[in-house]
């Protein structure tokens, strides 16, 4: 069978379906991924065919959607907002991949959470589409807003509002689930991040409490060196073995503003697991990587919207997450602290990473997914 999977735009977005797009490829299937044109390298990267889909970046869709109106404390808006952006992309991936499917008709259709193209195509075509959940986050409110933008692509498809998928596949552990959990399988999350040359001292503990400081793998100077730089200063004092994951260009400006620190593009699934603690701003690709790895966590949220998930987690045991706003020096060196002190934070995080163990590997999902493409195959040449 022929399976398109569709990303959303960011490296995150890319990493998180990765494992499954690879387990259906390994298993003699017919795969490509499509992204915006800055996600090429990360898809090719991860060893799977790409298909450029729209020429700008992030930035470029946030920026048409921004309206200083909105209230980045209020969740509706919010919601608003990132649904909206995601639809501008949508939209675009959706004009591209109308070109494509006129010589490569896909079978199935497999979208991350808001990757609105593999809806409008699945609908097109007629042919079964997918959804699988990138992280913990909860984007309630996001379609809606999606909908009022894709509004022509809607009607010229003959729908009103965007359809259902015909799977949803979930990869949140079921202890720190949120009870509006609409998935219908659950996966056990496995890293699909951009590897690269292995140091020792990455995959070796440390003589100290090692803890690890990230801002994703989509930060930069404007959304990530304020925030690392300001983290390393305020848990300094706790006498550990600091590591920064980060993006070539700002781990360059980080070595330049932290002498000695140890950052770079360092493969997060080789160092979380010699960590004793991760503090990072909510990301999805590094939560799940925590949570694998059995290391508690510190999360200090971008913006309330991100904090439900992450406060399951708490409220679990599993680490603590502060507000931005009250993400003071002496609050976060107080909650690192804490973390570090006590190894029940550690049992707890060890269990979600035994139940996320105990979930069905990509591969297992295959089944699922010929069968629903059982209806729509078709001669390759056809």
């Amino acid at each position: 069978m022929r399976v398109l999977f569709v990303g959303g735009g960011s490296p995150a977005t890319i990493f998180g379906i990765v494992p499954l797009a690879s387990a259906v490829r390994n298993a003699g299937h017919e795969v490509f991924m499509a992204g915006n044109e800055a996600m090429v390298p990360y898809i090719t990267g991860a060893g799977l065919p790409a298909l450029s889909v729209a020429d700008h970046e992030i930035k470029h869709y946030m920026a048409r959607e921004w309206d200083d109106r909105f209230d980045t404390e209020n969740h509706q808006d919010m919601m608003g907002f990132i649904g909206s952006w995601f639809a501008r992309l949508g939209a675009d991936g959706f004009a591209s991949l109308r070109k494509v499917v006129e010589t490569w008709r896909p079978d199935l259709l497999v979208g991350g959470t808001m990757s609105y193209a593999a809806a409008l195509l699945s609908a097109e075509l007629k042919v079964p589409y997918v959804v699988q959940a990138w992280g913990l986050d909860e984007w309630t409110g996001t379609d809606a807003a999606a909908e009022r933008v894709l509004a022509p692509e809607l009607r010229e498809l003959g729908l009103d509002r965007l359809p259902e998928p015909d799977l949803r596949i979930g990869i949140c552990p079921p202890s720190i689930a949120s009870p509006d959990s609409r998935d219908d399988l659950l996966m056990r999350w496995m890293p699909g991040n951009l590897q690269g040359r292995l140091e020792p001292w990455m995959y070796s503990r440390a003589e100290r409490p090692r803890v690890c400081l990230t801002a994703g793998s989509r930060a930069d100077h404007e959304r990530g060196f304020k925030f690392l730089k300001t983290l390393s200063e305020r848990i300094a004092p706790l006498d550990v073995d600091i590591v920064i994951p980060a993006p070539e260009e700002l781990a360059a400006e980080l070595r330049a503003a932290i002498p000695g620190v140890r950052t770079g593009w360092i493969p997060l699934n080789v160092v979380m697991p010699t960590c004793d603690l991760v503090v990072h701003h909510a990301g999805g690709a590094t939560t799940m990587t925590a949570l694998t790895s059995c290391v508690p966590q510190l999360v200090i949220p971008e913006t309330p919207v991100f904090m439900p998930p992450v406060q399951r987690l708490a409220d679990f045991g599993a680490g603590l997450a502060i507000p931005e706003a009250e993400a003071t020096d002496s609050a976060v060196a107080e909650a690192c602290r804490a973390i570090l002190s006590d190894g029940d934070f550690t049992v707890r995080a060890r269990a979600l990473a035994a139940e996320i163990a105990e979930l069905p590997s990509p591969a297992a999902l295959l089944p699922r997914l010929e069968r629903l493409a059982d209806a729509s195959l078709v001669p390759a040449d056809a």
